[in-house]
């Protein structure tokens, strides 16, 4: 593997006890940092995730941890990966608790499932549900092109407009599962928590 100096972000929002197992269990030593220069200084960046988008936007900004990762991402250029929310915090804006802005680093409104585009469904959507991946993800490297991955969310980014490589799945309507555009990596769906499928992804975002 060639990421030793992966960081992952806490900013009291992430359930981080499960993506740490993970990664150590993949032989990483992961670092874990609550101070925009552990952010700065990474060679690969982390930023879990659960609970609301607008609180978890407020304590990105309160500890600076907003523009530390926007930094990392865009002119160091430093690789990240989001997972659930902390994919949808990588996008323009979310509609949860109000309209609040995102790190705008993923081209992508959040918006919330709605009773028309899920029909019969339930929301929140929660549980193993199958990707189509996108043929040219490298996150999905070594993996079937439709395998199963599990989620607990409510709001979702839609696959129109955006010009990454974006992995679908499908819930009434198609959202994004996951992203990647050059540095820039998310998954909605939580590797950490999808047995064989979603360490096999985490190994290729360690290996990239």
């Amino acid at each position: 593997m060639r990421l030793s100096n992966i960081t992952v972000i806490d900013y009291g929002m992430g359930n981080l006890w499960s993506v740490l197992s993970a990664l150590r269990y993949l032989g990483c030593t992961p670092k874990v940092t609550t101070d925009p220069d552990g952010v700065l200084n990474a060679d690969a960046l982390l930023l879990p995730g659960v609970g609301s988008f607008s609180k978890a936007m407020s304590a990105l900004t309160i500890s600076g941890l907003d523009q530390a990762i926007i930094e990392a991402v865009t002119i160091k250029e430093k690789k990240i990966l989001g997972i659930c929310l902390g994919m949808q915090l990588l996008g323009v804006s979310s509609t949860e608790d109000g309209n609040t802005a995102g790190l705008n680093l993923i081209p992508g409104v959040v918006d919330k499932f709605s009773s028309g585009e899920v029909g019969v469904n339930k929301v929140p959507h929660v549980g193993f549900d199958s990707v189509k991946a996108n043929p040219k993800a490298t996150l999905f490297k070594n993996l079937q092109s439709e395998a199963d991955f599990y989620f607990v969310h409510s709001y979702r980014m839609l696959p129109k407009g955006l010009n990454g490589k974006s992995s679908i799945c499908s819930y009434g309507v198609e959202f994004v599962a996951a992203y990647e555009e050059d540095n820039i990596y998310a998954t909605q769906f939580h590797p950490e928590k999808s047995q064989a499928n979603g360490l096999i992804l985490l190994k290729n975002f360690l290996a990239l």
